[in-house]
């Protein structure tokens, strides 16, 4: 259906004790289409062997078509989980659920734990699904502004009116409260990664607290959490992270509302381990430290503040964001519902604060009391501590091989000559074309043929500097952006910019310590950060814009306060708090490692077009794997100094008003007043004495904000880059690899942009998907085509990298020969304007014009340019750009050994 639809989401999920479907649109006829295959899957699958066999697990031979090659265990979801397994820290936190909740499904690994999948038989799978996914056992959510009684009445006659209703008796019991605390200890792969290789060891202190059906008591202890460790004036962030003994929080900590009792955590990681009974004291003193002195007030405001903005913040995904709990933390919607709770008091977020500050007001003790009640006088206390065994990997491979040798040897000659056959019938399966002609679909002429006009203005402030205005219905927030260049700044200083994006909002200003600064922050914003931008030019590949870019948001009566707060950061930075900026270097660099797993294809795909365009080195600087192996060294520095000293030469080359833009996105209303915020803003700014000269020679201009603008941009131009193929391999322990091939192709105004978006598509959907996932057992895998003319392969979590690189080079030759019917090239154009059309939040509307100088009119022209994409022109460009010896390819690995890299000296291996 992502083929025949204008969707805008559509995913399942699966949680610890449900599964949500959830999938999202703006066309009503493709929102009826979407819910009658949903109803279908849900309730009425067809659950065939083979289908099992390709999805889950299954044995097959290393090499189908050979029955003497070994047999192997095989399956996405198999693969999936090893590679979700491959995360340290989502190896601590399935234990610290698993063990603190030990009586019923939370025992277990809902995902399917690696080892346990070959146990499941494709009856149990059957039996499960009759019992479990019934509409008495189901819940129905929708948000949006189609009408609901449409929804209601598809919903009854496509499935509620086909079933008779039944007890599911799929309730999960209470756990049983423990007389005494309980500790575990357990091991996982050493991060080759992680600062400190001695320092790997995980601790944390786990609480079971009550049922999450009790609304008001599940938001007072979620603001509770809140306090107790959110942001550098939070006890556990002083007693804990500024110790020194650790790098950060332990995994999961916090307060957890998504079971049905929820939980509380708090602990570290990246400890010694001889500190474990150091770090468990610390927390015993620390909460009876806060039941004795209980909380500020206005940290509880702040807190409250913060709960407001989340209300009033409007996301382009907030329905969804709704149902599953991520609007705010505080409003588990799906996990309260599943449990017999009432989701609308949810969602009332306004009645809860107001509840909140009577019983403050008439018990100022209120928040100490639930303190001693469920932290210091409850029994039912975990303790977890998880540390790094250098044979770990070895050790599951060993497992993993007797449970395959005892399946093996269980098989009879027969049962040996099935698997064989039904390898040679998947395979079959695997490699006819589907008939989807059973699915419903829109045309491409349900697409609007054109998009929708984003009314802008533009003034200066302080006289010079260019601010975009753009009215939006924003619900009372001001959001405000502000992009600075980096063309003066020095080479030796480009790898430190995302150390000092990450560090200046929280060292303090002006007057404020970082205390007094993160206190302020919250008080009166809803967050300010900073970040690097390698920002791609529309018409060249060897030109690109390098900045800074600041953002904010607020709530209207607040904007003088945040836009002060600005003026503060920019003038007078602090730079001094040595002991603290090690704490934040410490953060960054253990968020960086932990991320990898997860993002393993993003860092191979940066990593694959490093050397194709004069940008692709400096993405690869900012956000690839340059700047996780920096991070790791600048952690493990005794003396930081060195580094803390590189920042003030940072400020001194981005913090002016020489080359700055900003944009304001707010009410009609507001934005007389916003404006005029900003123009305070910029004339509280200095400017450089003297014209700064780009460290790069050739600097080209374009209009800033619009061909009408007075103010250019500077982007850089680099008009003797030549690229160059480089093949990369990253040796990770994971157990699972992440694969990427860039090819260098055209930038976004180009006329073959538009066809090699759609072609990146129609390759996914028609060949890399059956390909990839399908036959190879990957997680995922694709193509996708960049704004600055990145034409990528990749896949992730893939068990057959080598494999998967040859498929690459068949995708080429198939989409070369022009093996797709007009039906692929229709549906390919519906997914790509699926993305293209995807809802916008009033909060980001223009900021495409903001940071790309992107008009309506150029938007309007690309627009028409993917409709006009037609067969000939597809196999056109994949000769041209995808053809061998046309276009230059770069390639990237990450994973474990691989032969073919490790005897081919063309790979370099890191």
């Amino acid at each position: 259906m992502l083929n025949r639809s204008l969707s805008t989401f559509m995913n399942a999920f699966t949680a610890s004790d449900y599964t949500l479907y959830p999938f999202s649109t703006q066309n009503p006829k493709d929102f009826q289409n979407l819910l009658s295959v949903y109803l279908d899957a849900v309730f009425f699958p067809c659950l065939r062997e083979l289908d099992f066999w390709q999805e889950g697990w299954r044995l097959e031979h290393e090499d189908p078509n050979d029955p003497q090659t070994p047999l192997v265990f095989k399956g996405v979801v198999f693969n999936e989980m090893k590679g979700a397994f491959a995360d340290n820290e989502r190896i601590f936190s399935q234990h610290l659920q698993s063990r603190l909740l030990p009586d019923h499904t939370y025992a277990v690994v809902s995902g399917g734990d690696p080892l346990c999948i070959p146990d499941l038989t494709w009856e149990q799978l059957r039996q499960f699904h009759a019992t479990h996914y019934h509409p008495s056992n189901a819940r129905f959510f929708t948000y949006g502004d189609f009408p609901l009684e449409q929804h209601l009445k598809q919903i009854h006659e496509e499935a509620l009116s086909k079933f008779e209703k039944i007890e599911p008796r799929t309730a999960v019991p209470a756990q049983r409260p423990w007389p005494e605390p309980r500790e575990f200890q357990i091991t996982c792969a050493r991060d080759s990664l992680a600062a400190g290789s001695s320092e790997q060891t995980t601790v944390s202190v786990s609480f079971l607290l009550p049922d999450i059906t009790n609304t008001f008591e599940a938001f007072t202890l979620s603001l509770l959490s809140s306090l107790l460790i959110s942001g550098p004036n939070s006890p556990f962030y002083k007693a804990l992270v500024e110790s020194g003994l650790g790098t950060d929080f332990s995994p999961d900590a916090g307060y957890n509302g998504c079971t049905r009792e929820a939980y509380f955590s708090v602990g570290l990681q990246g400890i010694a381990e001889k500190d474990i009974q150091t770090v468990r004291d610390l927390v015993d003193r620390t909460l009876d430290d806060v039941i004795l002195q209980g909380f500020e007030e206005d940290r509880i405001e702040a807190l409250l503040h913060k709960v407001e903005i989340q209300m009033k913040h409007q996301s382009a995904s907030f329905g969804l964001a709704l149902a599953s709990g991520a609007v705010t933390p505080l409003q588990h919607v799906a996990s309260c519902w599943n449990h017999g709770g009432d989701p609308v008091e949810c969602l009332k977020l306004g009645s809860q604060v107001a509840r909140f500050r009577q019983r403050l007001e008439e018990n100022p003790k209120f928040l100490q009391e639930k303190l001693k009640q469920y932290f210091k006088d409850n029994r039912h206390k975990l303790i977890l501590s998880m540390k790094p065994d250098d044979q770990y990997a070895e050790k599951q491979a060993q497992v993993e091989a007797e449970k395959l040798k005892q399946k093996v040897d269980s098989l009879s000659p027969e049962d040996k000559q099935r698997i064989y056959e039904k390898g040679l019938e998947l395979q079959t399966q695997q490699s006819r074309p589907q008939d989807a002609s059973c699915l419903p679909a829109l045309k491409v002429s349900d697409i609007e043929p054109r998009i929708p006009v984003t009314e802008l203005d533009v003034v200066l402030a302080g006289g010079e500097t260019p601010v975009q205005l753009c009215a939006q219905p924003t619900n009372g927030l001001v959001y405000f952006r502000a992009l600075s260049s980096l063309n003066t700044l020095p080479e030796e200083l480009r790898p430190y910019v995302p150390l000092f994006c990450a560090v200046l909002t929280k060292l303090g200003c002006g007057v404020l310590g970082y205390r007094e600064q993160a206190q302020q922050v919250e008080l009166k914003t809803g967050g300010m950060a900073a970040a690097p931008c390698v920002l791609p030019d529309d018409s060249h590949l060897d030109t690109y814009e390098q900045g800074v870019l600041f953002s904010s948001f607020c709530l209207d009566r607040n904007l003088p306060d945040m836009m002060h707060l600005w003026s503060e950061i920019f003038n007078n930075p602090r730079f001094e708090e040595e002991e603290h900026f090690r704490v934040l270097v410490r953060m960054a660099a253990q968020e960086l490692s932990n991320g990898v797993p997860d993002a393993g294809h993003v860092y191979a795909s940066v990593r694959a077009g490093r050397t194709l365009a004069p940008a692709g080195d400096l993405q690869e600087t900012f956000e690839g794997m340059d700047q996780v192996r920096l991070m790791q060294r600048v952690a493990d520095m005794a003396d930081v100094r060195p580094v803390l000293r590189k920042l003030p030469r940072i400020k001194k080359h981005l913090l002016s008003c020489d080359h700055l833009r900003c944009s304001v996105n707010a009410t009609p209303q507001q934005m007389s007043r916003a404006g005029t915020a900003v123009d305070t803003f910029v004339r509280s700014l200095g400017r450089s004495q003297k014209e700064r000269k780009p460290l790069r020679p050739h600097v080209v201009e374009k209009p800033a904000l619009g061909g009408s603008s007075p103010v250019m941009r500077r982007l850089v131009m680099e008009p003797t880059f030549t690229p160059c193929q480089v093949k990369t391999h990253f040796l990770l322990p994971f157990p699972v690899s992440y694969v990427a091939e860039c090819v260098r192709t055209a930038p976004y105004s180009h006329p073959d942009h538009a066809s090699l978006k759609v072609l990146a598509r129609l390759m996914t959907a028609k060949f890399l998907h059956t390909e990839i996932r399908e036959k190879g057992g990957a997680y995922g895998g694709g193509a996708k085509l960049s704004y600055g003319g990145m034409f990528t392969l990749y896949s992730y979590r893939d068990p057959r990298s080598t494999e998967t690189l040859q498929s690459f080079v068949k995708a080429v030759d198939w989409a070369r020969s022009g093996r797709f019917t007009q039906q692929d090239i229709d549906e390919a154009k519906l997914s790509v304007f699926s993305a293209v059309d995807s809802p916008v939040a009033p909060s980001d509307r223009g900021l495409d014009h903001f940071l790309y100088g992107l008009s309506d009119e150029m938007k309007q022209k690309h627009r028409e340019q993917l409709f006009a994409v037609h067969r000939e022109a597809l196999v056109d460009v994949s000769t041209r750009y995808l053809g061998p010896g046309r276009s230059t390819h770069g390639l990237a690995l990450l994973g474990p050994d691989n032969a073919r890299t490790a005897k081919d000296p063309s790979w370099i291996v890191r």
